[in-house]
């Protein structure tokens, strides 16, 4: 999902008005709606208020699904991960980077 679908969606869920996100993330409400129309588009700071606003992350706000993150399947592995003892989860953590320097190195090989 794009970011004015987003920003629409998530600010109705939360039962804001327009003026009311506008005042409570203190934009300027002509600001939200061309956010919404996707005809301008939020400063860094403007992102902040907004998302702390709609208590969403900026990810959650600029990112679309599956933008960022694992997939799916890698993502299931993570969670296991997680829940591992600290000493597994620093062999794991090695185990990639040592994967991800090898793919690198073979990018730059391979020019």
């Amino acid at each position: 999902m794009n970011f004015p679908t987003f920003l629409f969606k998530v600010r109705k869920s939360r039962g804001f008005t327009q003026q009311e996100l506008a005042e409570a993330a203190t934009v300027h409400v002509n600001q939200v709606r061309r956010y919404e129309a996707g005809s301008a588009q939020p400063t860094l700071e403007a992102l902040t208020r907004l998302a702390q606003t709609l208590h969403v992350s900026l990810d959650e706000l600029v990112f679309g699904d599956n933008e960022r993150g694992p997939s799916d399947d890698l993502r299931l592995q993570f969670e296991a991960v997680s829940q591992m003892p600290d000493e597994d989860r620093h062999i794991v953590r090695a185990l990639l980077d040592g994967m991800i320097l090898r793919h690198r190195a073979r990018q730059i090989i391979s020019g």
